[in-house]
This record gives structure tokens, C-alpha cells and sequence, in this order.
């Protein structure tokens, strides 16, 4: 599969992809989950995440054979923010309508430290998600495109910064070059979050 930078048309398969994958995240699964059990908010959900990142074409992509979104690194430039301020109350309605007010509110304060968390000194570009569809997991292909991403913006001289969510994944990062560099807890239920860097890199010193 090659990988391709996704547009507007990509939405739909890239936003089932993403809401598979973080159903079961150890952060966004207990964060998102609706008292009644209920599933459907998440795509629309993960949707305005997509949308407010997929104009700056930095969004990066593997297409299966059957069209969905094998693989996909949604990719913020530096200075941008994830969504405009219509997209954020939109999200907002869209959450405060799903969950319980203890739970709207532990969202809210859980957005809160991501904000805090985040870097805002040396320009950078900041993974949003990345996600693999289940019917592609174990195959390696999110790290070949995270390595596809990383080499093309050490030819920028970019930094990367990104939150893990997940320890499981942790160590995929390091293998990137991330390091951490610090960390918080989720609201609801303790859940770590690491804070991982990656300075940029000389292509022509390799490794």
C-alpha cells in the first residue's frame, strides 16, 4: 500500500478507522463511552478532528483493497489549532448532549490538561491520532507510515510532539525517536497519558 496525503474525499474511511481504533483506548474509550452504551456519537465525534486537519494536507494515509483507511496520521502544522471555534462548540453540544453532566464535565476538564500539557514555544508538528483499522493491525504499517511522516518533515527540520494514550504504544514511539518528556492522568479513571518529543533529524546523518 502506498501512502498518499488524504483529502476531503477520505473523510468518511479515515474517521471510521480512528473511531474503531480509540473504541477501546485506555483514555478516549472511558472519556467518549455514553451511559447507554452507545456508539454512534464516536464517528461524528472523531469526524471534526479529521475535518479541522485534513485542509492543511498533513493528513497521511494507506487505502486498503476494499477502500478503507488501512492506516492514517492525522498531522497538525505548527501554530494551528485542531479545530475552529465553531467546531469546538459543535463538539461541545455534541458531548454535553451524549454524556452524563459529571461526565461533560470530566471531558471538559480532561481537554483542559491535554491544552496545559501542550508545547507552545519551538514550532512543531503535533500527531493528533494515529490509528490503524483493525483489519490491518499487527502488520506494522502505522509505524512505516509514522517513519514516512518523520523523515519527510526532518527535511523541513521539524520537531515532532505527540500525547500517547495508550503504554501499550509507548515504546513504538521511542522506536520513532520520540522520548518523553513528561505526562498527566485521565478524569474518570487515572489513565496515564505520555508527553513524547522528537527533535528533528539530519537526513543525511541517517538513524
Amino acid at each position: 500500500m502506498d501512502t498518499r496525503i488524504a483529502g476531503p474525499a477520505d473523510a468518511d474511511a479515515i474517521t471510521t478507522t480512528i473511531a474503531l481504533a480509540f473504541r477501546d483506548d485506555p483514555v478516549w474509550g472511558p472519556a467518549l463511552a455514553a451511559p447507554d452504551g452507545g456508539t454512534a456519537h464516536l464517528e461524528r465525534f472523531w469526524r471534526y478532528f479529521v475535518e479541522g486537519a485534513i485542509g492543511h494536507r498533513t493528513v497521511s494515509m494507506q487505502q486498503g483493497p476494499s477502500g478503507e483507511a488501512a492506516t492514517v496520521a492525522v498531522w497538525l502544522p505548527p501554530g494551528v489549532d485542531e479545530l475552529t471555534e465553531q467546531q469546538e462548540a459543535e463538539v461541545d453540544a455534541l458531548m454535553a448532549r451524549t454524556l452524563t453532566p459529571e461526565r461533560f464535565e470530566a471531558y471538559r476538564r480532561l481537554w483542559q490538561r491535554f491544552d496545559e500539557t501542550h508545547p507552545h514555544g519551538e514550532p512543531h508538528m503535533y500527531l493528533s491520532l494515529l490509528a490503524t483499522h483493525p483489519a490491518h493491525r499487527g502488520r506494522g504499517i502505522g509505524q512505516r507510515l509514522l517513519a514516512e511522516d518523520l523523515a519527510r518533515f526532518d527535511a523541513d527540520g521539524l520537531p515532532a510532539y505527540l500525547e500517547s494514550t495508550n503504554p501499550a504504544n509507548d515504546h513504538r514511539y521511542e522506536r520513532a525517536g520520540f522520548r518523553t518528556v513528561g505526562g498527566f492522568t485521565s478524569v474518570i479513571d487515572g489513565a496515564a497519558v505520555t508527553t513524547m518529543w522528537r527533535d528533528a533529524r539530519n537526513p543525511a546523518e541517517g538513524g
